[in-house]
């Protein structure tokens, strides 16, 4: 027998829940997201106030939140590799290497975003 599919507002709020236990996963093991997320509720209100129109606050603000999506892929993906294997792998340090450099290159855009706005 099939399962019937969850639709409408129920569906939406089982997604929800989903969403919820994963940022809750987050905060209890990565440390990375933590320091992301108190860096984001320190420069979130700077970005409100710095910024000269909604544009600019838009993109101060949304340049953060795509750190903390970055991260929550990264820590996910990394979540995956590690329960193939915890032995090492070149395919796996090379899948977690590259999550790692995406984070990266995430906050660089941050820095340089809001160099080029505030500056």
């Amino acid at each position: 027998m099939t399962e019937k599919k969850m639709a409408g507002l129920s569906r939406i709020i089982k997604a929800g829940g989903y969403s919820w236990a994963g940022l809750k996963a987050a905060w209890k093991h990565e440390a990375a997201f933590r320091q992301e997320m108190v860096a984001l509720a320190f420069l979130a209100p700077l970005g409100l106030i710095w910024g000269e129109n909604g544009m600019e606050r838009a993109l101060l603000l949304c340049s953060l939140m795509i750190v903390i999506v970055t991260e929550l892929l990264n820590s996910a993906l990394e979540a995956v590799v590690d329960r193939i294997g915890l032995e090492y792998h070149p395919l796996a340090k090379r899948a977690k290497d590259l999550g790692s450099a995406a984070v990266l290159i995430s906050i660089a855009m941050v820095i340089i975003l809001w160099a080029l706005v505030l500056i």
